[in-house]
């Protein structure tokens, strides 16, 4: 999973990772009784501190959802419907769970020096791992692209913005990299509508990455 840091960090103890607010951190595992979380950045590996990142869900990612449950979710999805979920057998390791239309097929994700794959391709992330497979087979045996469900679609409330916006038209919103924007209009492609320190105003959407709840 993904996450983008709501503030700077400085590191102060062995195995801990600095980073500044508004970097796309690449979490690795997260551990229910722990304020830090296991995390890749730049091809470093440690650990950071939980309050000060916010990860970036997707429809698609299911958590700790059992093999059954899974299962459960997909049965008599359209071919090609699938989540995400956390490893049962192996803490730390992710499936991907597909629906056959009439059965459910899992698959492994296999993770090494910061490397995700199933068969012989390898992603940075599970997130580039899933964008591989909607246009190419995760079948062996039949063609097999992932989608999701149409119940799944959901529109994002905030924003994070990746890099600065500072035109000069007075109707547009100015904002920093980092910064949170609430979204109140995202109808038009070419330019959403949204509120920032206390500012309302358009941008271009290739500036910012949706929060998906």
């Amino acid at each position: 999973m993904e996450a983008v840091a709501l503030f700077s960090f400085t590191a102060s103890g062995a195995g801990e990772l600095s980073f500044q607010k508004g970097d796309i951190i690449k979490v690795t595992e997260m551990e229910d009784d722990s304020c830090w979380v296991s995390a890749e950045i730049q091809g470093q590996r440690g650990y950071v501190p939980e309050n000060y990142i916010s990860l970036l869900p997707y429809p698609w990612f299911a958590g700790r959802v059992s093999r059954l449950e899974a299962e459960e979710r997909l049965h008599r999805q359209d071919v090609g419907v699938f989540l995400v979920r956390e490893s049962e057998s192996a803490p730390g390791d992710f499936s991907v769970s597909v629906s056959y239309g009439k059965r459910v097929e899992h698959f492994r994700v296999l993770e090494g020096g910061g490397q995700y794959c199933i068969w012989g391709e390898s992603f940075r992330s599970l997130n580039r791992l899933v964008d591989f497979y909607r246009a190419h087979s995760i079948a062996v045996e039949k063609v097999v692209c992932l989608r999701d469900p149409p119940s799944s679609v959901q529109k994002p409330r905030l924003a994070h913005a990746l890099r600065d916006y500072t035109p000069p038209q007075t109707a547009h919103l100015h904002f920093l990299r980092g910064d949170l924007i609430d979204l109140l209009d995202c109808s038009d492609s070419r330019a959403w509508r949204g509120r920032c320190r206390g500012r309302v105003g358009i941008f271009p959407p290739e500036y910012v990455q949706p929060l998906y709840h």
